[in-house]
């Protein structure tokens, strides 16, 4: 049947409203170069190609568009199309995730759930706020709360889809720091450390595909670590940090490829492993740093340390520019480790106790707990600062995001987006 002119123009301008209506409510859209959807970035190393950063970082190239007060969070915030997610500890009992409208800052939904709790009173003066980076794909919004509950939300409206209490359905203790490792999703699939343990779950359902590497969870196991995706020795692999171990692991089994003890105070191994080709880089709390080589010959797989050095890592996962690790460490400054040798080639004055760093080029940009963003040259022969401005005031221990010329910063009492005024593209 031919549709008649009137009933074509109908249509189109159905379609048009359609579309309107979809801008209106802030649909999130697919994940481009220029978004940040998870834990460290598009490609989970911290590294950014898009928009390249002014040669110079001071005020006048850098400036607020807005900000959003909210209560404490340590996740890092996401950014997907024209929407900012970020979450937060509302009332020291609630937990909640909200979608933000990337131009204006204003509030587009809001989903929460119980869910807080408090750390032990050695650890208080880090807070007991939500720690875990969600994960964004194919407009779901993946949420891990303090008390090892998973929560699965659409993310152009907030409806909760599914939700999973991990303690519960294990029948662990809850896990006395909280849930701190981000989720990292797959293709059908979702992976994260909690339930004392590493699992894979459906992302369509949160059922269980596989569980492995169980340390009982509480006060001694429940991962600090975030886990990522890497083909080693020809295998691709799930790499994972425990509180006491650096292990590979088998995608779509669980099963244990091979196994590395890292040293560590109280276990306390909270770095995301960095893959280099066949080797990965790591580093502990009041120890050292280690580059370990996986080779396969035949089977089983095998792990030789190739160096280990005397930096400290604390709580920042390095970022790696033409095989230079750049770690901000225990001790509040940052080195440079040459990843061929272990050679410590430089380190710097000292900053705040934590540093989020992207790399982009040359160049290094790093939010710094204090509440500053500073930029570095990724210059393996001497520390070389590029500026430094404050951007609130107060501590901004979480993830800095860059999208385009965007920089999004969740402080601990709010959540602003920052642009360069320099910026060109890459």
């Amino acid at each position: 049947m031919r549709l008649q002119l009137p009933t074509i123009a109908l249509l189109m301008l159905l379609m048009m409203l359609l579309l309107i209506s979809g801008h209106h409510l802030g649909a999130a859209e697919p994940t481009t170069a220029a978004d940040w959807p998870q834990w460290r970035g598009p490609t989970r190393d911290g590294v950014t190609t898009t928009a390249r950063w002014p040669d110079r970082l001071e005020p006048a190239a850098i400036e607020r568009v807005w900000r959003l007060p909210l209560g404490p969070s340590y996740s890092g915030p996401l950014i997907v199309g024209d929407t900012v997610f970020t979450t937060e500890t509302r009332n020291k009992d609630t937990e909640a995730v909200y979608a933000v409208d990337r131009a204006t800052g204003s509030m587009r939904w809001r989903a929460e759930w119980a869910g807080a709790l408090a750390v032990p009173f050695f650890a208080a003066s880090n807070g007991s706020w939500i720690r875990s980076t969600p994960a964004f794909a194919d407009d779901r919004l993946y949420v891990a709360g303090m008390r090892d509950v998973l929560v699965c939300l659409n993310a152009t409206d907030g409806t909760e889809i599914w939700r999973v209490d991990l303690m519960a359905r294990y029948r662990t203790p809850l896990p006395s720091f909280g849930c701190v490792c981000s989720p990292l999703i797959d293709g059908t699939v979702l992976y994260v450390q909690g339930g004392g343990a590493v699992l894979c779950l459906d992302r369509a359902t949160g059922e269980t595909r596989w569980r492995a590497l169980e340390d009982g969870g509480g006060m001694n196991g429940s991962a600090f670590s975030s886990p990522i995706l890497a083909t080693i020795a020809g295998t691709r692999q799930l790499v994972v940090q425990t509180r006491e171990k650096l292990c590979g692991l088998d995608p779509t089994t669980g099963t244990v490829l091979w196994q590395q003890k890292v040293p560590s105070f109280r276990g306390m191994n909270i770095l995301t492993p960095v893959v280099v080709g066949d080797t990965i880089f790591t580093s502990s709390y009041r120890n050292k740093s280690w580059l370990f080589r996986i080779a396969k010959d035949g089977d089983p797989f095998s792990v030789t340390e190739v160096w280990n050095n005397n930096a400290q890592g604390y709580m920042s996962t390095p970022v790696v520019v033409n095989g230079h690790a750049y770690l901000h460490m225990q001790n509040q400054r940052v080195t440079c480790i040459n990843l061929a040798t272990g050679e410590r080639t430089w380190t710097s004055n000292s900053f705040g106790k934590y540093w989020s760093m992207i790399a982009q080029g040359d160049r290094i940009l790093a939010l710094d707990a204090r509440g500053s963003l500073v930029l570095m040259k990724a210059d393996s022969t001497a520390f070389t600062e590029q500026g430094e401005v404050t951007v609130s005031a107060s501590e901004s221990w979480a993830h800095v995001a860059v999208g385009g010329n965007d920089v999004v910063v969740r402080e601990l009492d709010g959540l602003s987006l920052h642009r360069w005024t320099g910026a060109t593209k890459p």
